[in-house]
């Protein structure tokens, strides 16, 4: 098994980097079978959306590590090969900016319209050229995967969606209009679109997965199928088992 390894650069990465490199060899990508990933979440999102294709194997050498395994130095060739294999699509994000510019972006977590002023954000939302609600008035919105429904999605009191469910949670932050409004649970074909009310008076920033633009006239969102990434977990602690357990703690 031929293994590339990538550190997030923090010490701790860094020292894990050097001891797994020396004991099983670092292949170049054009040669590598599989992505060994060192780091947090943050790395493993940077790895997947950088390089397509192979299969990622996450260590954890950052902090809550969500995507990650436990790290260990021993059998990891044997670890590999026995991992569970996890495929998920983005979200495919297209925005356009006050100034007339077109924003594209993918995102494996979640896109965010989050308010940029002093002031809440005024949005329409429409699924599938059908408008569902005329205005929104809140301090932003999240459509988030099954993968990354445990982020911020949750953190904003959003649902957690079983990895194969192939749906998408629409979910307001600190919505003020309509006031009992908490969201929606969409089918992961559908097309929402956000079009920003009094966009110069009440700015907003689009952001996928921590890439942001700022301010937007309107956001396009949709699972972009054609773009897959494969993630390796050890067995009985998959992706799907993981996304049961945030539920009972």
């Amino acid at each position: 098994m031929k293994m590339h390894f990538i550190s997030s650069g923090t010490e701790t990465a860094e020292a894990a980097y050097h001891v797994l490199a020396r004991r099983y060899g670092h292949a170049a990508l054009d040669v590598a079978n599989v992505i060994v990933a060192l780091g947090g979440d943050g790395l493993m999102l940077s790895v997947m959306h950088q390089h397509r294709g192979l299969p990622v194997y996450g260590m954890n050498r950052g902090t809550i590590g969500f995507l990650m395994n436990e790290y260990e130095v021993a059998d990891l060739p044997e670890r590999i090969a026995q991992a569970e294999e996890t495929a998920i699509n983005p979200l495919a994000m297209t925005a356009e900016t006050i100034e007339g510019e077109d924003y594209h972006a993918l995102a494996i977590n979640e896109v965010s319209l989050l308010r940029a002023g002093s002031q809440a954000a005024r949005l329409g939302v429409t699924i599938d050229g059908r408008e569902r609600l005329g205005e929104l008035v809140c301090d932003g919105a999240i459509l988030s995967t099954p993968a990354g429904s445990t982020a911020y999605n949750y953190s904003a009191n959003g649902p957690i969606l079983p990895i194969g469910s192939n749906v998408l949670a629409l979910t307001p932050i600190a919505a003020f209009r309509p006031r009992r409004w908490r969201g929606a649970i969409l089918p992961k074909s559908a097309k929402v679109r956000f079009d920003v009310l009094e966009a110069n008076k009440r700015p907003v920033m689009a952001d996928a997965d921590g890439r942001g633009v700022r301010p937007v006239l309107w956001v396009e969102v949709q699972s972009e199928d054609t773009v897959e990434h494969r993630l390796l977990f050890d067995p009985g602690h998959g992706l799907e088992e993981r996304l049961t357990r945030e539920q009972f703690v």
